[in-house]
């Protein structure tokens, strides 16, 4: 809990707002925490929850020109590697494809009672991305290049 707010991490049973999805080519697993606040503290839980997902492998991840990417405050463990995106290029970004697809599917001409049910949703909607959904939203060839 990080001032009163919950963070809510969500795992598919075979593998594992704001929120920070991030798919792992390798392994196919994706993983995803509801965070309170778009800050640098929440961007090391973050880090932190991927870090000790994934012992003892090298993680690159692509970050874009947040504030909370590029703080001083971030404590990058040493198995993580962030590079980022020029910035005004979200088309660079494969999570801004996903967050589109989420928008289209999940949050259409719709009102919710509370924030709690968007969270709900949200974490509905995450949960029945497929790895191929993901793959065919965000596995452009420029990325898949550097994974190959």
């Amino acid at each position: 809990m990080k001032n009163g707010k919950s963070i809510r991490n969500i795992r598919e049973p075979a593998a594992g707002n704001r929120s920070s999805p991030k798919e792992e080519p390798k392994h196919k697993h994706r993983n995803f925490l509801i965070m309170p606040n778009c800050d640098s503290g929440c961007m090391n839980v973050f880090l932190r929850a991927l870090c000790e997902a994934y012992p003892g492998e090298t993680i690159l991840l692509c970050c874009d020109g947040a504030a909370w990417h590029k703080s001083a405050k971030l404590l990058i463990p040493s198995n993580i590697r962030l590079f980022f995106i020029p910035s005004y290029t979200p088309e660079m970004n494969p999570i801004e494809q996903i967050w589109k697809k989420i928008r289209l599917r999940g949050f259409r001409n719709q009102i919710f009672p509370s924030l709690n049910k968007v969270v709900d949703r949200l974490c509905d909607m995450i949960r029945n991305l497929s790895a191929e959904t993901i793959r065919s939203i965000s596995g452009r060839e420029r990325i898949a290049f550097c994974f190959n």
